[in-house]
Parts: C-alpha cells; structure tokens; sequence
C-alpha cells in the first residue's frame, strides 16, 4: 500500500476530524481544565486502580519529565494520592483521590454523552462496524509503536572504551537529566566532567573500563567501572546515565550485566556505588544485580543536601566495594 492510496488519504483525513471534532485540539478536554494528557491519565488510573509512574510513562508514551511534571500538578490540585505498595513500601503507587473519582466521574458523563449523540446519528449495522474498525485500528496503532520500541531498542549497539564526544556526552545526559528532575547544578555537572576527564585517561589500564550504548551514531547511555580508586581491589560502577528515549527499554540492564561480568572476570573484592534515594528504578536494578543497602546519611557530595546511599555488591570470590558519582580524591592503585 502507497501513501498516495485512497484508503490511506480517508483515514487519515476522517483521523484528523476526530481529532477536532473531540475536542484534542484545545487546551482542555472532557469540560475540564485539564489538557488532554492529564484527562487521560485520570482515566487510566480509574482503570487500573493503582499506577506506577513509570508504568504511566510506559503506557503513555510520554517522556518521562512531562509524565512527572503533569502527576505532580495532578497531585498537588487533589485529584491523585501517592503511597507506598503494602506489597513493597519503595514503590509508590498513584490512586484517585475522592475529587479525582468525581472528576472522572463527570468526564465518563461528558464523554459517553458524546458516543451516544454520534452513535445515534447511525444505523445499528453502522454502529457495529465503526466499534470494531476503530478497535482494530487502535490495535494495529499500539502494535506499531511496540515494534518501533522493539526495533529502536536492536538498533542500539554496546561498545567498549573511548570514543570521540564521550566526555562531552555523557556529561551532558548526567548535567540535563539531574537539573531537571533533583534540580542539580553546575556543581555537579563540572564534578562529572572533571572526574570522566581524568578517568578517560586512565582507560588504557586493564582494570578500568567503559561501555557506552549507541544509537545512530549518538551515545544513548553509559555505565563504567573504575578498578583503581578505591583501592583493597574493591571496583567502583560509575556514570551510569541512559538517555531519556532510552529509559526501560532494557538498555540499562544490558550495560549492567556487562559491567558486572567484567567485574567478576577481574576478581575485584566488591563493586561499590554511591547514590541517593530519589532514584527508585535505579535502585530496582542494581539490587536485581546483587547490591545491596550498606549505608545511608545525609550529604552534599553532589551539591544538594538529600539522603546518600552506598550500596556494594560481594563478588563471588571475595568481600568489598564499588561507586556512581563519588568526590573528592580516593586512594589509588596500580592495575
């Protein structure tokens, strides 16, 4: 089929009455004063009961910033409740409140209004005919955007060691992605340059080493592992950044499992990194790799004051470990 098909031309042109005809081209949907994103959101939570954030960001297909800044106003405004799983109290679950119930009680009011006045401008054949084509539409719709995630994810390719623009790259994703969501300043943007800088020269040493997700050309994610600054054979994972595209597509697992493989290969003590609690997802990943909480307190390292954590994960053969964004001068050895 060709783009210039008549079949083609209808759907799209009867696609873009829909759109104006229901309402998506304004700043507010549903006779709300929420836009169309935020409308949808309440409506998928209502479905589900309980939603994760990053379950949302999924399902939306949004980035993840304008999923979060929109739940935070949807928070703030009383329509949604944030609280710990009872199953896992790090996980926070996102519920309608008793506002956000009528709120959607009222858009379920509006929008089945608006079905039933169209479906009664129809034949009963017709009726039939418009629910099944429009979900088997829709179907082949999400069924697009899964394999467009799928092959996006294949086309990205792992590699080892220095490449051209890694300092300047990969110090950008840390300095965007941490300003915007913890607020996180030029302090810790020049602290992650600084620190790449020096560890970039030392990668021709056998115990460090750097690998870098790749798409098109373009660095999408990082992870690295220095075996030298730590010191008792202990390896320190840092710079493990993904790209906002990036994010759960497995990538990050992938840049994982290679940087602790080679971890065990070199019989380092421990592997050790250094976080903050803000980051959950983060964490569901490293402790699926065997890390584990060894320490929390209140700290500056990275410019804000938060609650830092260590976590270190033992390697097969011994005891130690390991680091994420670390400051100041550490002891040095020799590979």
């Amino acid at each position: 089929m060709t783009a210039e098909s008549p079949l083609v031309e209808d759907i799209r042109a009867s696609s873009r009455l829909m759109v104006r005809e229901l309402g998506f081209m304004n700043r507010t949907l549903a006779a709300t004063e929420y836009s169309p994103s935020m409308v949808h959101t309440l409506l998928e939570v209502e479905a589900r009961g309980a939603i994760t954030a990053a379950q949302l960001v999924q399902l939306l297909g949004l980035e993840k910033s304008s999923v979060s800044r929109m739940l935070a106003k949807l928070v703030t405004v009383g329509e949604l409740e944030e609280n710990p799983s009872a199953e896992d109290a790090r996980v926070r679950l996102l519920r309608l409140t008793a506002q956000g119930r009528e709120t959607v009680r009222k858009i379920n009011h509006y929008s089945n209004a608006r079905v039933i006045a169209a479906l009664e401008k129809m034949e009963p054949s017709q009726q039939h005919v418009v629910s099944q084509g429009l979900r088997a539409y829709a179907s082949a719709l999400k069924a697009c955007r899964d394999n467009a995630s799928l092959n996006a994810q294949s086309s990205i390719n792992i590699v080892t060691g220095y490449q051209p623009g890694m300092i300047g790259r990969i110090t950008e994703m840390h300095g965007s992605y941490y300003a915007r969501e913890h607020h996180f300043g030029s302090f810790f943007e020049r602290k992650v340059a600084v620190g790449l800088a020096d560890f970039a020269g030392r990668l021709d040493k056998a115990c460090n080493q750097i690998w870098l997700a790749v798409q098109s050309g373009r660095i999408v994610g990082s992870v690295a592992i220095d075996g030298e600054d730590l010191g008792n054979n202990e390896a320190h994972l840092r710079w493990f950044i993904l790209d906002d595209g990036c994010r759960g597509s497995g990538v990050g697992r992938k840049l994982m499992a290679e940087a602790m493989t080679f971890c065990d290969e070199n019989a380092f003590s421990a592997v050790q990194l250094w976080t903050f609690n803000k980051l959950t997802a983060a964490r569901h990943l490293y402790e699926s790799f065997g890390f584990t909480l060894t320490k929390e307190w209140q700290g500056d390292q990275w410019g804000n004051t938060m609650m830092e954590q260590q976590f270190t994960r033992s390697v097969r053969r011994g005891h130690g470990r390991a680091s994420l964004f670390t400051s100041g001068d550490r002891v040095s050895r020799t590979c």
